[in-house]
């Protein structure tokens, strides 16, 4: 069966359009995280490391379970505001999926409709209206 995944992410949640020929399902992931916390007054400080460490370590397990839904689309459309598009494109070519991205394009926050109709303008062809 064939398989196109378009998502909108950034680090709070990620809005995933699994479009197939029996139809469209989206699906969305929460990170469970608000904006990264910056130390303000500590350089360097022990502290900061382990905040950025145990950042690193949720956004990691979060973009892991991005990519288990993403896994076997044949191609994956990634589009997001921030930061999170790249890290995201990053561990899915450690995946060794690199051949299955379209496209990583920068936009703004969308509502679920706009990241829908989005994803459809970019797979057309498997879209069927019923």
């Amino acid at each position: 069966m064939n398989t196109q995944a378009g998502l909108w992410i950034d680090h709070r949640k990620a809005v995933i359009v699994l479009i197939t020929d029996e139809g469209e399902e989206v699906r969305k992931i929460a990170s469970g995280m608000e904006k990264h916390v910056r130390f303000a007054g500590r350089e360097g400080g022990a502290g900061e490391d382990v905040a950025d460490r145990q950042f690193g370590n949720h956004l990691n397990t979060y973009y892991d379970q991005v990519i288990a839904v993403v896994r076997d689309a044949d191609s994956i459309q990634i589009f997001g505001p921030g930061e999170a598009k790249g890290e995201l494109e990053k561990r899915i070519e450690q995946e060794g999926l690199k051949a299955n991205i379209l496209a990583v394009e920068t936009v703004d926050k969308m509502t679920d409709r706009q990241i829908t109709a989005k994803v459809r303008e970019r797979f057309p062809a498997q879209h069927s209206v019923n």
